[in-house]
């Protein structure tokens, strides 16, 4: 594992280019016991996921990460071409919003500034995404982490506390040029830039809405958004409410920027488009994973647009799976999807008690490539719920070199 920014991955030269990288062999995940009855730190997951290694579908090391650098609600965190670390931050320290950025140093970790200018945050973080060749950056906002951190409230909703606007920075002058309304788009989390560094366009998955929308440059250079994809709700009945969003919690694009994959948290399904047309997304793939609407659980779907009948309980390798597709990976060639079960562990609590329990799992998907479409690898499966000691919760995962998620070509 690399530990300097800047210095770190092989270093493809274009996204086509790493598509052509070596296969993954190990992976890292974030974990926290938080809210499960364990007092012990955060730490960081080694899991082998090599099929030729004995330790296959394993954790092979636990490293602790408990914060001690006094930073709290902070989210993203991209490399620059200077070697420093940039990373965003959702709130203050008393956890109002904030949403501002951390420069580190690229060796020592340590903390530098803030990229921003002085007084220049904007009212509310979660991630970001920048295009150095069109100087822009694009940032989300989720929530004050004092709406958030103990569970969702629909009167926070209606009290307009979570976050319906992306900003636009300009990359040289660190300071919003633009603030988008997204229309029908709350929540709005992952933004990602087409991988193409000379593209002017990019998509963005709000959660509470259920939607994707792109985001794109206007000949005049101010910049725009329409929404592309709306996951319709569910009419449903032993639910919190009497609609039922998908939660679209985490979305990625293929290096070749063909395919779009989004993670329904709530309704249980995985996505995959076809964006070869941005402004046209073609539904290829579909699976679900759980979620909050299978047979045999407390929720009843009244009214469905989109199914016929209710999913069936996914049991991997004898395990029943409990929450649903949050996080998700894509192999550098495009032809796996690795995927985690945990939100955030008041939310995980509230709406998931199943998984504070018995801890969340890892998931291997077969993409194809060619016509699209998901399967399920059924010889895949890490149960956190087996750690050390006790159930624990994974969230995002890394490659040691870099990924979808995390490298940008300047």
């Amino acid at each position: 594992m690399a530990t300097k920014c800047g210095k770190c991955g092989p270093g493809y030269p274009t996204p086509l280019e790493a598509m052509k990288g070596p296969r993954e062999e190990i992976i890292y995940l974030p974990c926290i016991y938080r809210n499960t009855g364990t007092e012990a730190p955060d730490y960081l997951a080694t899991v082998d996921v090599d099929p030729k290694s004995p330790q296959y579908c394993q954790v092979i090391e636990s490293k602790d990460i408990h914060a001690k650098c006094g930073l709290g609600y902070v989210h993203t965190s991209h490399c620059l071409a200077s070697g420093e670390v940039m990373v965003s931050s959702l709130g203050d320290p008393k956890g109002n919003g904030k949403g501002g950025f951390v420069l580190l140093d690229g060796e020592t970790f340590e903390v530098k500034g803030t990229w921003e200018r002085p007084g220049g945050a904007a009212p509310l973080g979660y991630d970001f995404w920048y295009q150095p060749r069109h100087n822009v950056m694009i940032s989300t906002e989720w929530a004050a982490p004092n709406v958030f951190r103990d569970g969702f409230n629909p009167a926070d909703v209606e009290a307009g506390l979570y976050g319906s606007h992306l900003h636009v920075w300009d990359w040289q002058r660190h300071e919003i040029v633009q603030t988008l309304p997204l229309k029908d788009g709350l929540i709005p989390l992952e933004a990602r830039f087409l991988h193409d560094p000379d593209a002017t366009q990019g998509f963005v998955g709000c959660a509470l809405s259920s939607n994707i929308q792109r985001f794109y440059k206007n000949e005049g250079g101010t910049w725009s958004v329409e929404k592309v994809i709306q996951v319709p709700p569910k009419k449903v009945k032993g639910w919190v409410l009497p609609e039922m969003p998908g939660l679209t919690t985490d979305i990625l694009l293929s290096l070749d920027d063909r395919f779009l994959y989004l993670s329904n948290w709530l309704h249980g399904d995985l996505r995959q488009y076809d964006v070869s047309d941005p402004q046209r997304p073609r539904l290829t793939g579909q699976i679900f994973l759980g979620g909050s609407i299978v047979k045999g659980g407390p929720v009843q779907v009244l009214e469905d647009q989109e199914l016929k009948s209710q999913p069936e309980p996914l049991v991997v390798k004898g395990k029943r799976v409990a929450g649903g597709p949050q996080m998700i990976q894509l192999s550098l060639d495009g032809k796996r999807l690795y995927v985690t079960t945990s939100l955030y562990s008041a939310w995980d609590k509230q709406f998931y008690p199943d998984l504070i329990k018995e801890g969340s799992v890892m998931l291997q998907i077969d993409v194809d490539t060619v016509k699209g479409g998901l399967k399920l690898n059924p010889d895949f499966l890490v149960d956190f719920g087996k750690e050390p000691l006790g159930p624990a919760l994974a969230h995002e995962l890394r490659y040691p070199g870099g990924d979808c998620t995390s490298d940008i070509w300047i």
